[in-house]
């Protein structure tokens, strides 16, 4: 039994698929099989029901499983410790922001890097929750912030902070902080906003589904900017929080109104992988990201 035996356990489980975790982990899917298979020889018992849809884990498996991912937590905690806390880091970082998040973290996270670590180089991959899950799932991204992220064995995540939901329109949408919108009044409007590929999109519908409600999307974009520029010439309302766009309705360019009955929220996390180490450079920036977001020693939230 070793390391990447258990990782493979991991993935294949999460993903119901060889061929799927064989494309995350970038391994031949035979190599694969293999590992799986050598490892139920070795513990005696079936990990994982194979059928025509994939491969689902077995009651032992599942046992097998929580084993597995308090080791590999175990293994990543040595490496951190082994390296030491006191030397400059240096290397490559890839951080996953949402847009949202981008224009408010970007300039302080780069800045602490420099400061403090300026042998590192920063790479900012901004795109939405989609994306970023995907993204550090593959490896291509060391750590991430995401909204309401699916829960997985594959990721270790940390509470950053709730945001309120906001109703944001043109100029000329008489839209107010002293004068909140009802939730069946949004429903109503015209709305633009992201593909339901995304986080946003996925809490806004699981809202109105509770409400009984259906949201009136008449555009769709996965580009901020193009949302926040077809909102502002007025072909529809959007709903978002007030920190990025707050520039934008104190200038004018846009108006904005809390929403009640019920206020949508959503939850902000820090996500790292938990299949494989955590650099020191990710972890840093995890804690810069936690000082500029929410609190600085936030209770982490299980694997």
């Amino acid at each position: 039994m070793d390391i990447p035996q258990l990782r493979t356990l991991v993935h294949v489980a999460e993903l119901g698929s060889l061929s799927k975790a064989a494309a995350r982990l970038r391994i031949a899917q035979p190599a694969l099989s293999r590992q799986v298979r050598l490892l139920e020889e070795e513990l005696g018992l079936r990990l994982f029901e194979r059928h025509g849809r994939g491969m689902v884990p077995t009651e032992r498996g599942r046992e097998v499983l929580m084993h597995a991912a308090r080791v590999l937590g175990e293994v990543d905690a040595l490496r951190a410790r082994a390296a030491g806390s006191g030397s400059a880091l240096s290397g490559h970082v890839a951080v996953g922001l949402p847009p949202t998040v981008a224009d408010r973290v970007s300039v302080p996270l780069v800045a602490a890097f420099r400061a403090e670590h300026p042998g590192v180089l920063v790479q900012l991959v901004s795109a939405y929750t989609g994306y970023l899950l995907d993204w550090l799932h593959r490896g291509e991204v060391d750590v991430a912030v995401l909204y309401d992220p699916r829960v997985t064995r594959a990721l270790r995540t940390e509470p950053l902070t709730q945001e309120t939901l906001y109703l944001i329109g043109p100029p000329d949408a008489g839209l107010a902080h002293e004068r909140p919108v009802p939730f069946a009044e949004v429903v109503r409007a015209p709305l633009l906003l992201p593909s339901t590929r995304h986080g946003l999109r996925n809490i806004l519908d699981q809202f109105a589904h509770e409400a009984g409600a259906v949201l009136d999307v008449v555009v769709e974009t996965d580009s901020y900017t193009a949302l926040k520029d077809l909102v502002r010439h007025g072909y529809g309302r959007t709903i978002l929080p007030l920190a990025p766009i707050r520039a934008d309705v104190a200038a004018g360019r846009l108006t904005a109104a809390p929403i009640t009955d019920p206020a949508p929220t959503r939850r902000v996390v820090l996500c790292y992988p938990s299949d494989r180490p955590v650099s020191r450079a990710a972890q840093f920036a995890g804690a810069r990201l936690r000082a500029i977001l929410g609190d600085p020693e936030p209770r982490r939230s299980g694997d």
